[in-house]
């Protein structure tokens, strides 16, 4: 017998239910499929592994002193007047350079193959002075033959030759060497590394006193520590550290300004990175 309170179900409406179900569970495995990662390329691994970094580097560079090469040997004259005669002995001179404080602009470029393998690129650019003192001494010794026993008299006087007072240069390093990230120490990524490149030291057109421009071979080693700004998967960050050049001191090919002797830069730096 008919039951009275069933209600009539529409021809197919047995099937649209499972019809929605499956078109609901397609769409959902297909955007799931979407959502896969893409593999990435080999061009896009390679890139993923560089960071360039755009920042400042404080320039404090150690104070060096020496004989300067042309009077390594001094200099000795004798002057003969009457019963007199006048013998003055100037030691080497001695010459103390005092390279000011400034600032540079630093360029970085990191390729890091492996946290303990990797590969920098440094790129700075300043402007400061080279500060020159000459200090000698001379002993000047004067005999008497008209006394008897003949008498001698010494004199030593302490000179400053005002021979060159400082020499303004644009100075370009160019460098590179090996960088490693060891693990992170409280959240935060430290780096080391060490290298080798040069130094152009250009007088300048104003200060320069018209000398010569001269290239250093220089060596260098940096530490610091670095930190993304939102975490590992952000592009941007910042880095703070230090690091210090050795190199012999510029002489401008000017025998006067020749010590050999090799002198540190030490160089406080800050910046901002991008990772690509």
């Amino acid at each position: 017998m008919p039951n009275p309170f069933r209600r009539p179900v529409p021809a197919g409406t047995s099937l649209l239910v499972p019809a929605l179900l499956l078109c609901l569970l397609s769409l959902t495995a297909s955007q799931a499929i979407g959502q896969e990662a893409v593999p990435l390329t080999h061009f896009q691994k390679q890139m993923a592994r560089i960071d360039f970094a755009f920042g400042a580097a404080g320039i404090m560079s150690s104070s060096v002193s020496g004989i300067e090469q042309r009077d390594a040997n001094g200099m000795t004259t004798v002057t003969p007047s009457g019963t007199k005669t006048t013998t003055a002995v100037t030691g080497p001179t001695f010459l103390t350079i005092s390279p000011s404080s400034t600032l540079s602009e630093l360029l970085t470029l990191h390729y890091t193959a492996k946290p303990l393998l990797g590969y920098e690129v440094n790129f700075g650019n300043f402007r400061y002075a080279q500060n020159y003192s000459f200090t000698n001494t001379t002993t000047t010794t004067v005999t008497n033959t008209a006394t008897t026993p003949p008498t001698t008299t010494t004199a030593t006087t302490t000179n400053n030759p005002d021979i060159l007072q400082s020499v303004q240069a644009g100075v370009r390093e160019f460098s590179f060497g090996y960088i490693a990230h060891p693990r992170k120490i409280y959240g935060v990524q430290p780096y080391l590394g060490a290298g080798i490149g040069t130094l152009r030291f250009k007088p300048t057109p104003g200060g320069g006193e018209g000398l010569p421009f001269q290239y250093r071979m220089a060596y260098y080693y940096n530490f610091g520590v670095e930190q993304n700004f939102t975490g590992s998967a952000s592009h941007f960050g910042v880095r703070v550290g230090f690091r210090q050049l050795i190199y012999l001191e510029p002489d401008f090919l000017t025998n006067y300004l020749t010590i050999t002797r090799r002198t540190r830069t030490s160089e406080p730096t800050f910046g901002f990175f991008l990772r690509f």
